[in-house]
């Protein structure tokens, strides 16, 4: 797998397990200690680089960092998340295949929120974002070792190859385990998604790779966008995983299932009709402005984020709950 060089940045782990979701408690991924740090590969200088490169940049409080070296995607931390109201609208805009665009809200309690960049040698260099509540943190985690277990909560994000994902709730799903495969928590499964999969065929792969665990917890689908203008949605269906490919200029994906739904039917949820008017109008043409725009028309009252991702430059921009302007990111492309 190709790497390329990894520019030291703003880094940031946005909402972790429980979000996007309806008001229930997600079950623990692992039965490590809440917010341990077990996924730490890092010798003593490269915690102390990722720990001193944090930095709180917006009063949400939203944070930085960078997180240095290596770490093991294949553990967990076992999280709770109180009961709330649950919302996200993701939306991915591919009518100009010069310039695919993801976006996405994050609709969840008021937690602090990290952007994090990572660049695991065995894998790609991402930028996601992290509730980092859900490590056990508080709003000053200065300091705090239990943020490196950042890279093991992202609810969205983008790789270096172009390739972003994102989640939500989806009250009807069920994933019933296939004997054979690992399991993996609803939320980790974005890790290995960024971390592995250049494409969307390759993203769907890993999810049909793993069993997901929504026991105990809010049950979700997933959207998933390339460079090249491919999409799917990934969604359990009576256990079942399924995967629809995009076969028009957009994908939306809010709280209701769309695999074996009929459009006019996925449109009488507000969200999703808002979405889709207008990227009809537009022939699914959005750049991040318009994008924003769009996210702050179905954005509701427990709206922590507004993200976009740029699948060809690379380009991440942020807006919090607190409307203090937006931030840009630059993630090097390979």
């Amino acid at each position: 797998m190709r790497r390329s060089p990894f520019v030291a940045g703003a880094v940031a782990l946005l909402l972790a397990l429980g979000a996007c979701s309806s008001p229930r408690t997600p079950a623990p991924e692992s039965a490590s200690a809440p917010g341990e740090p077990t996924a730490s590969r890092q010798d003593a200088g490269q915690v102390e680089r990722t720990l001193a490169s944090l930095r709180k940049v917006d009063d949400l409080p939203l944070y930085e960092m960078t997180y240095v070296g290596d770490y093991d995607p294949t553990v967990g931390t076992s999280v709770t998340a109180p009961p709330t109201p649950f919302g996200c609208s993701l939306f991915a805009a591919l009518g100009d295949r010069d310039q695919p665009l993801f976006a996405r809200n994050f609709d969840w309690e008021p937690n602090p929120a990290l952007v994090l960049r990572t660049d695991p040698p065995d894998g790609y260099a991402s930028v996601s974002m992290v509730d980092i509540r859900y490590l056990g943190v508080g709003d000053d985690p200065t300091g705090d070792r239990r943020l490196l277990n950042a890279p093991l909560l992202p609810f969205d994000g983008m790789n270096e190859r172009g390739l972003a994902v994102g989640l939500a709730n989806d009250d009807q799903a069920s994933a019933r385990p296939v004997p054979g495969r690992p399991l993996v928590g609803g939320v980790r499964v974005i890790r290995l998604v960024l971390d592995t999969a250049a494409t969307v065929d390759e993203a769907i792969a890993v999810f049909e790779r793993h069993n997901l665990d929504f026991g105990g917890g809010p049950p979700m689908h997933y959207l998933v966008a390339d460079a090249t203008g491919a999409s799917a949605v990934v969604e359990f269906v009576d256990g079942t995983m399924r995967a629809e490919k995009g076969s028009g200029p957009w994908r939306a994906l809010t709280n209701v299932p769309v695999i074996g739904v009929a459009e006019q039917r996925r449109r009488a949820d507000r969200r999703y009709g808002v979405i889709a008017e207008e990227l009809d109008r537009s022939g699914g043409v959005a750049d991040a402005r318009t994008a924003l725009r769009l996210l702050d028309a179905v954005r509701q009252s427990h709206t922590r984020w507004s993200v976009t991702y740029h699948l060809r430059s690379g380009e991440m921009r942020v807006v919090t709950a607190t409307r203090g302007g937006e931030r840009r990111y630059q993630l090097p492309m390979s």
